[in-house]
């Protein structure tokens, strides 16, 4: 549609509705609209068109979007007006109202949007028509006409002009609807809007209220009124509630934020003020925004400088400059200057001042604002000058003379003693401004500090208080003078209302204090949480913190308490309180080692800080409790002297201090069951009166120091518990003086005194058990002997406390006693009733027990010793044990096996009497059955030591019996630990008459070696020896005697004449069984041990006969039955770990086929016993050496075992041997050696082990021999010839007498020329063959011949060289040298086969050889041997792959083995093209890691493809 069409379209719309054709006027515009949408006379033209066709809505629309597209053109309103007229014409004409409403309705709407136009005509039309709207609705008003009402109430407001028009709308509508609150509130606006309270808008206001109490506007009005008589705190009521309700309403924030200001509540203003300028956004009036917003922005400004902080002097300077832009007020400037001070900024603020000072001099504010700087400077007098110009010009302002105050008391010395000037400032402050918190605060100071009137003092900070809740330090100072007027509940109330309101992590001064109150008062769990509220505030107090630990530590909770004085002690190192009760709260724990370095902490600062004394010295006596609790005395003693000395210290700082006293007498007390001869303490002068620095003291005198300390505390505070110890500490002197057969004159008047003091305990408290338990104890005693009084003291001591333990069991002990068994037994019950792990009623029951002979005396002391230590307790135990051991007839019975074996009596019992012994070192019995123990668990060292204890007690004792029996003890362990010459010392002083001491006498002149003395003594012990079994016993000591002088036939003669008595005994059996082996005698060996096994023996003599059994079958070289024979024995025994381990020790020695099993046995005795397991773990890896198994494990067992017994040579030469194999397999496999040049330095280890560990000269050169040959022998194999032949010059001269050295030589010299595959020359041949003569019986030399024959081509003599080794093991009965010369020459017979040498002889000689060694034991080379063969035979036959396969898949076979039948297996499977075999093979292959077999089958692989 072009630009004409569209002209010729509005032309025909309009002719359209001019003809009153209105829908087809719609058509022409709407095409109009389809080519320019913002076609301004179309939309027009909708519009009056929608209007006939009572289309309001889209009328309203087009009118609207007319408007949008072009404001300044006026034919829309001209439509309007059309419309206007009509509505008059149709009034005129009659029409009815409820037409006429609907017209002035629509008119409404169409000329709502217009009034944005800021059109006078327009608003006219628009307000003309909403009153004629309202006035042409129905008579009778309903909600459409109130709703109507209202609209034109709000939008009539929005005039400022028509205020007389909105008022008289207000009051037609309070005609119509007398209950209605709106035009009530639309009034009421309008009058705070106007800032004019006259009489009408209160009138107003009231009539509102009485309509709704709850009014916004209405509340806003009265608030303003109470600003206006100065009646702040209802102002800020009314005006807080009236803005709840009404929020949109800025004059009310502003007034509000005023109002707050006056009150001094910054924060709140801050927040009026801003809702003030939020809600001007909604407004239109530009004049009264900018009047509002200035007036918000002036109390921001001041709001924002009176709040502590920095930052929000910017917010106060951003405030004032949207002032300051339009309005230059000098009170405003000198605002800022105080915002800049308040930033630091003191030059800008000077700045101010000057240029204020000279454009208005008499400017109070520019005179103050210098008065602040110049307090900031600290220059008061000048500060002074100005505050005061300042209230000259404005004497009014609380302010200025606040500051004036503040300048005075903060001026100078004088003034600040005086302060009367400060006093003055501030009552005038206070006086002008009642809402200056601060003010009040500095004279509730002055009242307090100063003038001392805590009343008045009090009264001050409460108002300061009431008039800033936030103020902590006002609301401290409150709640401090109010607990100290005894005002607790007003305390209380603050603290409660402060911490109420209080948001988390603030209040921080009231929750500490309550937290305080409430520790006070004891509610600890109360005072714990608000002391963490307190902490929320300020993490970072340690006062708070050691509140806080007070607090846990009040209810119990030390761990969380000493926390907390940690932290506290964290944030404030000098803190010595918070040290000092994190170590008290570690000693209540009883981490007095920990308590002990806080103490010494705390005294590097402070020496003579008491409580820190006083607790090193309460911590070293805890720990002397604890050392004698468990017999440790030489570290109780040490822990008593500390313990004397820190109290000492103390008492000299402090000796009017009773507790001190009491504790050095607590300290000197504990020593009253120490033994005297131990007792040598240091101790200070000062508690002697004396200037010496120490003093020793032995027991008697500590004991009397304890009683003279009690007694200067009893003078400084009389008290119960001091009595009784007094009491306890005279009983003790009277215990050492009675041992010590001292005047009993003395033992008498002490006992006395103890019994006086305890009374006076008693009668001070006679409700206390302890004091009448003590008396009870004191009183039965043997130097007083009132058992009556006993008797009654217990039983008091029992009705103070029911469940009294002690007191039953002390009852008990006096009746037993007295020989009053059934009552002692019934006391003893009730005490076990009440406590059952209570140690002395429990011996006091195994005395009752012994009395009457029960049976159960020694469980019942047994009992004891689990559950704690006592010396009745250990002693009777030790004694029970002790005549258990010496019954031999009881062995096999029950009773013995579970008192003595199950119980684990022997280990228990001597623990239990090396503490008595400890405690009580003069009691000979004691020390006797100790060094009985002691030989019982091979603590031979102890036994003997013991002993001499015992003898060196009973050395003056009249007793001869006695003491020849400790004699003859004592010389028994002597000799036992090869002190011979003491031991015969020993025997003679018993003077030889028992049969032991003869015995014993006869055994240590043998082990002397003075055999000529001790047959002697045997054969006098022979003559009166009783019975036939130690009759036995000496013939076969005899017999020993008789071979040591190398008269064998003597020996054995005696052993016969021991063999043929009525009770021949197993160690004389034992004795010719082995003489027949030393001799290599397997006739007399044989018949011995016929007769040794006729005898069933015991479970202790089973491994002596198996050893002997074994050694006897391999002399006759049944190598087999000797793993029968012990295999045979585990079966038996299998709980029995020595057997085990003999058993992985022979296996590999005699039937190394088996030694898989022998490894399995020898991680079986590890498991069952560590000992036997030290010397089974070598066993176990020579057993997987032998195995051919070379993994990591087997060398980690060997490891293990070097580092088990570092200093045995034979572990040493077992990892020499681990290594050498280890490096075989490398070479076999073409890896790197990981093990290199260790040879030298275990052969080094070994040489040393042997000489430090004084073997025999035989086993320690075979040792060292062995390890020389396989060190040479491993550097020889590794190419290291220059080194092996450097230890083969050592071995010849170390043993030059053997000749084999020679040999060795020879082969490690030759080696590089057998490498180099020369013809040798025939004297070089000779010479060789000359060495190997020399060494004619070594089968290993005749293989190295052999060998050397081979690479010269020589095979029939390597032949013969095998052949005569063969030969030389079967005569030597050597089954292993055997095998390999049989594998040796089958190995060189396939070799030659392998090289296609047409000889039926080489072939035959392969299966001869295998076949034989296959004879010997199961052979896996041999069976690999044969496989070749047939291999070499026929390739590619089935029996070739049945043979190979056997080798490679069953089971037994060692990989070194299996590796070459898998190499010559695939080769065989390629040339038969089965691959699915190969697979298979391969996959074998990759599982053992034969890296070797499958480089051959990717080769094989690529060929045939």
């Amino acid at each position: 549609m072009s630009s004409k069409e569209v002209k010729a379209a509005l032309k025909s719309a309009r002719d359209a509705i001019r003809n009153k054709e209105y829908k087809e006027a719609l058509k022409h515009c709407k095409a109009v609209l389809k080519q320019e949408k913002n076609n301004y006379n179309a939309w027009v033209f909708i519009g009056l068109a929608a209007a006939e066709l009572e289309q309001p809505e889209q009328a309203q629309g087009a009118y609207k979007k007319a408007a949008e597209l072009d404001p300044g053109q006026l034919l829309a309103w001209q439509v309007v007006r059309s419309w206007h007229k009509l509505i008059k014409i149709r009034k005129e004409g009659g029409a009815e109202n409820v037409e006429l409403h609907q017209l002035w309705k629509k008119l409404v709407q169409l000329l709502e949007e217009g009034i944005q136009l800021k059109d006078n005509e327009i608003e006219q039309l628009f307000l003309n028509a909403f009153e004629e709207a309202i006035n042409s609705s129905e008579p009778v008003p309903g909600e459409e006409h109130k709703k109507l009402y209202r609209e034109f109430l709000q939008t009539v407001s929005k005039f400022p002009h028509e205020s007389s028009r909105m008022k008289k709308a207000c009051k037609e509508m309070m005609v119509v609807y007398p209950n209605m609150s709106y035009p009530l509130e639309v009034l009421c606006l309008h009058f705070i809007q106007s800032g004019n309270l006259t009489e009408e808008a209160l009138g107003c206001c009231q009539k509102l209220l009485d309509i709704d109490s709850r009014s916004g506007p209405a509340l806003i009005i009265l608030g303003i009124q109470s600003l206006q008589e100065r009646n702040y705190n209802g102002a800020e009521k009314k005006l807080s509630e009236g803005l709840q309700q009404f929020n949109q309403c800025p004059v009310g924030w502003c007034n509000l934020g005023e109002v707050q200001m006056k009150m001094h509540k910054y924060q709140e203003a801050v927040h009026s003020c801003n809702q003030a300028l939020k809600s001007l956004e909604q407004l239109n009036d530009l004049s009264f925004i900018q009047q509002q917003k200035n007036i918000a922005q002036h109390f921001r400004a001041r709001a924002f400088i009176k709040i502590p902080g920095a930052n929000y002097a910017d917010e106060a300077i951003s405030s004032l400059n949207q002032i300051l832009d339009k309005n230059n007020d000098p009170k405003l400037i000198a605002l800022r200057g105080q915002a800049y001070l308040k930033k630091d900024l003191t030059d800008e603020a000077s700045k101010i001042v000057k240029e204020l000072q000279l454009a208005h001099p008499d400017l109070a504010e520019a005179h103050f604002l210098e008065g602040l700087i110049r307090y900031r400077q600290k220059e008061y007098h000048q500060a002074e000058m100005s505050f005061q110009r300042a209230i000259a010009k404005e004497g009014e302002i609380a302010e200025f003379h606040f500051w004036l105050g503040l300048t005075y008391w903060f001026m100078n010395e004088e003034t600040r003693k005086d302060k009367s000037k400060a006093l003055t400032q501030f009552l005038k402050a206070a006086k002008l401004d009642n809402f200056l918190g601060d003010a009040f605060h500095y004279l509730g100071q002055y009242y307090r500090d100063v003038a001392g009137d805590k009343n008045r003092a009090l009264g001050c900070y409460k108002k300061a208080f009431e008039r800033d809740k936030t103020d902590g330090v006002t609301g401290a100072a409150v709640v401090d003078l109010s607990t100290e007027l005894g005002d607790l509940e007003t305390a209380l109330a603050i603290l409660t209302e402060v911490t109420e309101q209080a948001s988390a992590g603030r209040a921080k001064w009231a929750w500490l204090r309550r937290g305080l109150y409430y520790l006070k008062v004891g509610q600890h769990s109360q005072a714990v949480a608000d002391l963490q509220a307190a902490l929320r505030g300020d993490p970072k107090d340690p006062n708070c913190w050691e509140a806080l630990g007070e607090a846990y530590l009040s209810r119990g909770g030390y761990t969380t308490a000493l926390k907390s004085f940690r932290k506290a002690r964290e944030l404030n190192p000098k803190s010595i309180y918070s040290i000092y009760k994190a170590a008290a709260i570690e000693q209540i724990l009883g981490k007095y080692k920990e308590a002990i370095a806080e103490y010494q902490h705390i005294l590097e600062k402070s020496k003579d800080y008491v409580p820190a004394l006083k607790g090193l010295g309460e911590c070293y006596l805890m720990m002397a409790k604890s050392a004698l609790a468990n017999y440790l005395d030489g570290k109780a003693l040490d822990y008593i002297e500390q313990s004397l000395e820190f109290l000492a210290r103390a008492a000299k700082y402090r000796p009017e201090v009773s507790c001190l006293w009491k504790l050095l007498g607590d300290a000197c007390n504990c020593v009253c069951v120490i033994s005297p001869s131990k007792v040598n303490v240091k101790v200070s002068g000062f508690l002697f009166g004396q200037n010496i620095e120490k003093c020793v003291l032995q027991k008697s005198d500590l004991l009397s120091l304890g009683g003279r300390c009690y007694g200067r505390g009893l003078k400084l505070m009389s008290s119960p518990n001091t009595w009784c110890d007094l009491g306890i500490n005279y009983y003790n002197q009277v215990q050492h003086l009675t041992a010590a057969d001292s005047n009993q004159n003395e033992i008498s008047e002490l006992l006395e005194k103890s019994i006086q003091c305890l009374k006076k305990a008693v009668r001070l408290d006679s409700k206390n058990h302890l004091y009448w338990n003590a008396l009870g104890v004191v009183a039965s005693c043997k130097g007083v002997g009132n058992y009556a009084l006993a008797q009654h003291a217990f039983i008091k001591s029992i009705q103070a406390d029911q469940i009294n333990v002690v007191a039953w069991t002390n009852l008990g002990v006096l009746y037993l006693t007295s020989g009053k068994i059934e009552q002692a037994h019934e006391a003893f019950k009730i005490a076990q009733s009440l406590e059952p792990s209570h140690l002395i009623c429990w011996i006091g029951q195994a005395f009752v027990a012994e009395t009457v002979g029960s049976y159960e005396t020694m469980d019942l002391f047994r009992h004891t010793t689990e559950l704690s230590m006592h010396t009745e307790g250990a002693k009777g135990y030790a004694y029970w044990v002790c005549s258990t051991l010496q019954d031999k007839t009881n062995r096999n019975t029950e009773l013995y096996k579970y008192n003595i074996l199950q119980m684990n009596a022997i280990p228990t019992a001597q623990v239990a009497l090396t503490k008595y012994t400890e405690r009580i070192q003069n009691d000979a019995c004691a020390f006797t059955m100790l060094g009985y123990l002691n030989e019982y668990l091979q603590l031979k060292k102890q036994a003997a030591d013991t002993y001499q204890r015992s003898v060196l007690l009973l050395t003056n004792s009249e007793d001869r019996e006695r003491y020849n029996i400790v004699m003859r003890n004592y010389g028994r362990s002597l000799c036992a630990l090869g002190q011979c010459d003491d031991a015969i010392k020993a025997y003679l002083a018993t003077h030889l008459i028992e049969f032991d001491d003869i015995v014993g006498i006869a055994l240590s002149y043998f082990k002397k070696g003075n055999f000529q003395e001790s047959q002697k003594a045997y054969e006098k012990a022979l003559a009166i020896a009783d019975s036939e079994q130690d009759k036995a016993y000496i013939l076969t000591a005899l017999a020993i005697i008789e071979y040591k002088q190398n008269r064998v036939d003597a020996a054995k003669t005696v052993l016969f004449k021991c063999s043929i008595l009525q009770e021949p005994n197993m160690e004389s059996l034992q004795a010719l069984c082995s003489l027949g082996l030393i001799k290599q005698d397997a006739t007399l060996a044989t018949a011995a041990l016929k007769e040794l096994l006729k005898h069933t023996g015991k479970k202790d003599d089973v491994y002596k006969r198996c050893l002997l059994a074994t050694a006897v079958y391999a002399l006759q070289g049944r190598h087999l039955a000797v793993q029968r024979q012990v295999s045979k024995a585990v079966h038996s025994h299998p709980d029995n770990p020595a057997l085990w381990s003999l058993l992985s020790r022979l296996v590999p020695r005699y039937v190394p086929q088996n030694a898989k099993g022998g490894a399995v046995a020898g991680n079986i005795a590890c498991i069952l016993d560590l000992n036997h397991g030290k010397k089974a773990l070598l066993n176990t890896a020579v057993n997987q050496l032998a195995t051919g198994c070379h993994k990591a494990e087997n060398k980690k067992n060997i490891l293990k075992a070097v580092h088990l017994s570092p200093d045995d040579p034979t572990a040493w030469a077992v990892l020499l041997a681990a290594c050498h194999a280890e490096n075989t397999v490398v070479h076999l496999h073409n890896k790197q050696s990981k093990q290199t040049h260790l040879e030298k330095m275990i052969v080094t280890a070994i040489s040393a082990k042997t000489k430090a560990k004084e073997l025999p000269a035989s086993r320690a050169q075979e040792i060292e021999e062995w390890s020389l040959f396989q060190a040479i022998t491993g550097l020889n194999e590794a190419g290291r010839t220059s080194e092996a032949e450097a230890l083969c010059e050592k071995g010849l001269k170390i043993f030059p007498e053997q000749p084999m050295w020679y040999l060795l030589l020879r082969q490690v010299q030759c080696k590089p020329l057998l490498q180099s595959h020369k013809e040798l020359p025939d004297a070089i041949l000779e010479e060789l063959r000359k060495a190997v003569l020399s060494n004619s019986t070594l089968i290993t030399a005749w293989h190295w011949l052999a060998q050397v024959y081979q690479s010269q081509g020589m095979m029939v003599g390597a032949e013969m060289c095998y052949r005569k080794s063969l030969k030389l093991a079967s005569q030597q009965g050597n089954l292993s040298g055997k095998l390999c010369s049989l594998l040796r020459l089958a190995k060189l017979a396939l070799e030659i086969c392998m090289a296609n040498v047409s000889n039926d002889h080489w072939p035959s000689l392969v299966q001869e050889a295998t076949t034989e060694a296959m004879k010997i034991s199961f052979c896996p080379l041999g069976i690999l041997f044969q496989a070749l063969m047939q291999y070499n035979r026929k390739m590619g036959s089935r029996e070739t792959r049945r043979m190979l396969e056997r080798v490679v898949y069953q089971s037994g076979f060692p990989e070194t083995v299996v590796s070459v039948a898998r190499w010559y297996l695939l080769r065989h499977l390629y040339a038969k093209d089965d691959y699915e075999l190969i697979d298979a093979l391969t996959a074998n292959a990759k599982a053992n890691g034969d890296i070797r077999v499958l480089e051959l089958d990717k080769k094989l692989s690529a060929a045939a493809s």
